[in-house]
């Protein structure tokens, strides 16, 4: 499967309808973003849940109720077309999947934008650290822990994260790589054991696909961005907004070099 180098050009395929898979792999070098909309009663908990949480919810953007767009992170972003895949949930309920929101937007809708970990995957592609789930073409696993947030109002509840494997010297390799670019979660919370953090078995991921390892190799986990999904679902709001797990929102700010703040 081609590679789509360019985040503007990806995001006018998403809004084509000519995009509906993971983000992992494409667009390299960009920051891309996890979905939150939230109507406006609940944003004020919501950003005070980021602030506490740093690692999962690392904060890219956030919109002004009812607007679609957010400038700073790409000038001709829509929020309501431009993200692969979206997850719709009611009063907490399961998620229903829609392709856009131009049929569900409303004026009181605040959108959040937080960072991903798929934005520091080039710079391990550019040490030669294999990134198993890109050359399988998979998304990559994810997985509910026993690591708690801290609540914020209505939201908490437990971390989730991501898993990647890599042989051990790799796998120290990408921490000190990823531990550059806090508002892609940065460095892992966890390294080895899964069970030390609740994970059962590792083949089977609440989100993503099941994971890709060689023999010997080490599995590490970042705080993840579907994080906010369980902390949603948990406030239940009338209606809440969030991507499909892997399916991100591509921006145009490169990801090397991004320093914490919006």
């Amino acid at each position: 499967m081609d590679r789509i180098e360019s985040p503007d050009e990806l995001r006018r395929q998403v809004r084509a309808g000519a995009f509906r898979r993971p983000t992992t792999g494409h667009a390299p070098g960009f920051l891309q973003g996890n979905l939150a909309i939230l109507p406006q009663a609940f944003a004020a908990d919501f950003l005070a849940f980021c602030a506490k949480n740093p690692k999962p919810c690392p904060l890219l953007g956030v919109s002004e109720p009812g607007d679609p767009r957010l400038p700073a992170l790409a000038e001709d972003l829509d929020i309501r077309t431009d993200v692969p895949g979206y997850r719709v949930f009611r009063n907490g309920g399961e998620p229903e999947r829609v392709g856009d929101l131009r049929a569900l937007w409303r004026e009181d809708l605040v959108t959040f934008v937080l960072g991903c970990s798929f934005s520091f995957e080039e710079s391990l592609a550019r040490a030669r650290i294999p990134v198993r789930h890109i050359a399988a073409g998979r998304n990559v696993p994810m997985y509910v822990t026993n690591l708690e947030t801290h609540r914020a109002g209505p939201f908490g509840g437990p971390m989730v994260v991501s898993m990647r494997a890599f042989a051990p010297a790799d796998a120290i390799r990408a921490v000190v790589l990823s531990e550059r670019q806090p508002l892609a979660h940065g460095a892992p919370v966890h390294f080895g054991d899964p069970a030390a953090i609740g994970i059962r078995d590792l083949a089977d991921p609440e989100f993503g696909d099941p994971p890709v390892m060689a023999p010997g190799d080490v599995p590490v986990f970042w705080a993840c961005g579907v994080t906010p999904q369980v902390a949603i679902r948990g406030a239940r709001p009338d209606l809440a907004i969030t991507h499909e797990p892997g399916h991100m929102l591509v921006t145009d700010r490169p990801a090397e070099g991004a320093g914490i703040g919006l």
